[in-house]
């Protein structure tokens, strides 16, 4: 972690306005039980790291070409900041291996009421 991410107890950065994101890729289907395995570490260290952060992990149900499309979200009390963001994205390196092309990050926040 470097020194400009070394400080996640805080407020992790500047307000963020309730972003969520939500990661999705592909895997290949023999790979999901070690892929599974570096899913729930990577979602258990970055628990640790960020305070209040939520983290679910989901799939498809169905498989195509024998491959599995995975998906992340992640929330968090008063959004996902940039600084957030960016430790995801670089935690998330080490699923590459299992990674199947791109991993695809989109940010949406909650629609007024």
């Amino acid at each position: 972690m470097t020194s400009s991410t070394s400080q996640p107890a805080g407020g992790g950065g500047a307000p963020a306005e309730e972003r969520w994101l939500f990661i999705y890729y592909r895997v290949a289907s023999a790979d999901a039980v070690a892929a599974a395995a570096a899913v729930r570490q990577l979602q258990s260290r970055l628990r640790q790291t960020w305070p209040g952060l939520q983290a679910q992990w989901l799939r498809r149900p169905e498989e195509k070409d024998g491959m599995q499309t995975w998906m992340e979200i992640y929330a968090r009390p008063g959004g996902i900041t940039a600084e957030v963001q960016a430790h995801i994205e670089d935690e998330a390196r080490a699923l590459a291996p299992w990674c199947r092309g791109p991993r695809h990050v989109e940010v949406f926040v909650p629609c007024a009421s």
